[in-house]
């Protein structure tokens, strides 16, 4: 993740690594430098260019969301697939679930989640404990050891996005939490 604060913050300040626009196409600067010509204004017929314009950062946005996600992931834990690390932020916000909630949030089924909640219970990060509104069912919790490792993790990422975004607006930053809440919630029900 220091490498990638380094490119945004190298990409902020270097002219040369910024994104110009040339006669009909953009090219995106990704976090190495390279540039990728897309289509601008000179774009396919009947297509709206706001919209691709979209498609493209949140394809950028999502592949640096995926790198960052193993990173962080392998901060909480060496062994820790980085596609558990989502599953451990929900717990942290909302404590204790059911196995069939989370796997149901993530988007996977029984089977994958109940091999996802076995590793992660070997590495300490999370316990079973019954559920106390249904004798049969159990909740999965983070384990104080989960619980902070994962916070320390959240608050250095936290501490990155404040001084990626030092230059933002404090409004901005709401502003842009708020669109990507919506578009979220969109997604989620479509």
């Amino acid at each position: 993740m220091a490498a990638a604060a380094r490119n945004f913050q190298d990409r902020e300040t270097d002219p040369a690594r910024t994104a110009r626009p040339i006669r009909g196409t953009d090219v995106h600067r990704d976090a190495d430098g390279a540039g990728q010509r897309v289509a601008g204004q000179g774009g396919p017929a009947g297509v709206d260019q706001e919209f691709l314009a979209l498609e493209r950062e949140l394809t950028v946005l999502l592949r640096r969301a995926r790198a960052s996600q193993g990173e962080m992931a392998r901060e909480v834990h060496p062994d820790l697939e980085s596609s558990a690390y989502g599953l451990l932020i929900r717990l942290e916000e909302l404590g204790g679930q059911r196995a069939t909630a989370l796997a149901a949030y993530i988007g996977v089924g029984k089977a994958t989640m109940s091999r996802q909640l076995r590793a992660l219970e070997e590495l300490g990060l999370i316990a079973r404990e019954p559920d106390p509104a249904d004798g049969r069912a159990w909740l999965v919790t983070l384990t104080d050891e989960g619980r902070h490792r994962v916070g320390t993790v959240r608050e250095a990422r936290r501490a990155r996005y404040v001084s990626q975004l030092a230059h933002w607006n404090r409004r901005e930053v709401a502003e842009l939490a708020r669109l990507l809440h919506e578009l979220n919630g969109v997604v989620e029900r479509s």
